[in-house]
């Protein structure tokens, strides 16, 4: 019997394969490779950079309420909790739960489609 193969290495048969979907923020980060002693190489998703913070026309503000969490402003903004990072990236914050933590605190929620993602913020 055939062995499977894992899925990272089905996707480098495919020239120019990403190994993240579009829905990750990971999409865009540049793939490394790193060659180890015995000349294996191992792939690596390089760091990823932030965008720049978003312009006032390119988000609407959200009032946060008691409760809630990235994932669900994620799903109730785009659709989908996994895309929490969304909002995280147009917001100063260095944790995602720093977005919800307090009640009455207003945020930014990326317009549908985000915001340009110019040059990049480390």
């Amino acid at each position: 019997m055939a062995d499977i193969e894992p899925y990272e290495n089905a996707m480098d048969a495919i020239p120019g394969a990403h190994p993240y979907p579009r829905s990750s923020r990971y999409h865009d980060a540049e793939i490394g490779i790193h060659r180890q002693v015995d000349g294996t190489e191992v792939r690596y998703t390089k760091r990823r950079l932030l965008p720049p913070l978003p312009d006032e026309g390119d988000t609407q503000q959200h009032t946060v309420g008691a409760g809630e969490r990235p994932d669900l402003l994620g799903q109730r903004y785009f659709g989908d909790p996994g895309q929490w990072w969304q909002i995280a990236d147009a917001n100063p914050v260095l944790d995602p739960g720093e977005l919800t933590d307090e009640a009455g605190s207003t945020i930014d929620i990326p317009l549908a489609g985000g915001f340009p993602q110019g040059s990049r913020r480390v």
